[in-house]
């Protein structure tokens, strides 16, 4: 069973979003409600897949990435981010975050994204 941790501010997200992966048949591991958080958990539990929210105190998403990512170059982080982000999406992306969706999104949105991520995407 493939493992997730869900990295967001906002327990509502953190809950619709774990939701979703449960009905996929995915084990969430950790819940993070900031990027501090999310650094550690990523270091005790290295899940398969990793949604991480860009906005968020204490420590933002991308610098939760740049943490994460020398230690874990293969760390499969999804960014989670609001219209109007793009600049520092593809700030993520450089960084080595794997995709991102954008808020608000539909369960088929971030399940493409994931099984593009995964290798089990089925058209």
């Amino acid at each position: 069973m493939p493992t997730v941790l869900v990295v967001d501010d906002t327990l509502f997200m953190r809950v619709t979003v774990g939701n979703m992966f449960k009905e996929w048949g995915f084990e969430v591991v950790g819940e993070a409600s900031n990027g501090r958080e999310a650094v550690e958990l990523y270091k005790e539990l290295q899940p398969d897949l990793v949604t991480m929210d860009i906005t968020m105190p204490v420590m933002s998403g991308i610098d939760a990435v740049k943490e994460i990512i020398p230690q874990y170059p293969n760390a499969n982080i999804i960014m989670v981010t609001a219209l109007g982000q793009q600049r520092i999406i593809v700030e993520a992306i450089e960084e080595g975050a794997k995709d991102f969706i954008t808020k608000p999104f539909e369960p088929n949105q971030l399940k493409r994204v994931v099984d593009n991520i995964l290798g089990t995407y089925e058209p």
